[in-house]
């Protein structure tokens, strides 16, 4: 199960970024394929944040625009909403005190816990998600 962080999302949909084309390619590889495909609301939140905020340098579209692309990506038939469950606090706790996370790195943790509560693999360009032991991740843009 694919769990994909939102920097890959922004990649993907700024070409602005150095990222940009390979994200791309990887992302409609992923929406077009049959391997199911988790969003969680944290990966869709940050794109939404970061793509309609006018004081960050990236490819500027309408709110609009940025909330069609989000429709599609839910259209694909692979493709799931992330959202925790019963078991995330333990999970997320153990993230935050073993991964030594503060401040906004809370966030990372909790992207670590959703990735491990459901069995998933989280798909990210951030080098900083080692740091989450047992934590399965992989750089696909390497």
């Amino acid at each position: 199960m694919i769990v994909i962080d939102a920097n890959l999302l922004i990649y993907a949909y700024d070409r602005k970024s150095a990222f940009h084309a390979r994200s791309r390619a990887w992302l409609q590889d992923m929406f077009a394929g049959a391997t199911p495909v988790w969003l969680p609301w944290l990966s869709v939140t940050a794109f939404l944040r970061v793509l309609t905020n006018p004081r960050v340098p990236v490819q500027q579209r309408t709110l609009e625009q940025n909330l069609e692309i989000v429709d599609r990506w839910f259209e694909q038939p692979n493709v799931r909403l992330l959202s925790p469950g019963d078991g995330h606090w333990p999970i997320l706790r153990e993230m935050i005190l073993r991964g030594q996370t503060r401040g906004p790195m809370v966030t990372d943790a909790q992207l670590a816990a959703l990735t491990i509560e459901c069995g998933g693999v989280l798909h990210t360009a951030d080098r900083g998600f080692a740091r989450f032991p047992g934590l399965r991740w992989t750089n696909p843009l390497t």
